[in-house]
């Protein structure tokens, strides 16, 4: 039986609400964080495959992020969150957990011998430091040995469009430049957008943006076209550690469900599932993550609302308030006429 909630149709079937009688399953994004790299092939291939310009050739001063956020031409933003915490359980052999900069001593031993055999080039210039005026840096951890790092570790995680069961930007739209699709997705028509920029403001995440040279809105279209010809989203595709999952939403889920118990069960207290949730303030998202701290560490908001929520509550109050004046208008008309 589909559940109902307070403010909309079918839970969980957007697709339906938006007059898709006969569709495919609902799709999504399950984006587990524990196992990204920070290797940011998801950008590229987003990049590469929608045609989206560049954006992020400026350092940011934040680690080794070059984006910053999500934008019109940043549909696919990796952040990199340094932190003074103890690395975990690394040490213990444990799969699938973060493991930070550091190396482990197998991989010194590796890269050491093969030092050892490589010819040097460029007049043997040899591998002593050479002091060149500016100040040493190391990563903190990046010393050899478990025994010689520091407490740090890095948090990794490649953001995008939510695809909300309730979209705040396609409710505020008033061209129908946004839809929703036959998979549950929300896609901008460039062809139909106004550049009015109230789809800006309907984002609970702050995903959509107007690009400055012609006004007009962009963000993730989670591949529209790929999924119509059968192909999974190029993010997912470019994805070489599966941190990024694309598939049907009940069974990222169900996934989701399981890799969170697993990572409890490891000792990994604070992972918990951000989006995955359908009785949110956004009907649960289309694109859900698996954290490893609170949601503001990694810049998403702790409790987002679709601010056009409240909406029919509010239609329905102006109604009879607008019934209430046009009673007493009419009251005070025919009172006069009899006088």
């Amino acid at each position: 039986m589909t559940r109902e909630n307070s403010f909309y149709g079918p839970l969980d079937d957007p697709a339906a609400d938006a007059g898709h009688t006969d569709h495919p399953p609902r799709v999504g994004f399950f984006t587990d964080t524990s196992v990204c790299i920070g290797c940011k092939a998801c950008e590229v291939a987003c990049k590469e495959w929608n045609l989206v310009p560049e954006d992020g050739l400026d350092l940011t001063g934040m680690s080794y992020d070059n984006t910053g956020m999500l934008g019109a031409s940043s549909w696919r933003h990796v952040a990199f969150v340094e932190q003074q915490l103890p690395l975990g359980r690394q040490e213990t052999g444990l799969p699938d957990l973060p493991t930070g900069p550091s190396v482990t001593g197998v991989q010194q031993e590796v890269v050491a011998e093969g030092m050892r055999h490589a010819e040097r080039g460029g007049a043997q210039l040899g591998t002593g430091p050479v002091d060149v005026g500016f100040p040493s840096f190391e990563l903190p951890g990046a010393t050899t040995g478990a025994e010689g790092r520091t407490d740090f570790r890095w948090l990794m995680s490649s953001d995008v469009c939510k695809h909300c069961t309730h979209a705040g930007c396609l409710d505020v739209c008033p061209t129908g430049a946004l839809f929703r699709t036959e998979f549950s997705t929300v896609v901008v028509q460039q062809d139909i957008c106004n550049g009015c920029g109230y789809c800006v403001s309907g984002c609970p995440y702050g995903v959509i943006d107007r690009r400055p040279d012609d006004g007009r809105a962009w963000k993730c279209t989670l591949c529209y076209d790929r999924l119509r010809g059968g192909l999974e989203p190029a993010c997912a595709k470019a994805c070489p550690t599966d941190s990024i999952q694309f598939g049907v939403l009940d069974e990222l889920r169900e996934r989701a469900d399981r890799r969170l118990e697993q990572l409890h069960g490891l000792g990994v207290g604070e992972a918990r599932l951000y989006g995955r949730d359908p009785d949110d303030g956004v009907g649960g998202d289309g694109a859900f993550f698996l954290l490893l701290d609170e949601p503001e560490v990694y810049g998403l908001p702790p409790d987002p609302v679709v601010p056009t929520r409240d909406l029919p509550e509010m239609w329905k109050y102006a109604g009879v308030a607008a019934s209430a004046l046009l009673t007493a208008a009419v009251a005070v008309f025919v009172g006069g006429g009899r006088r």
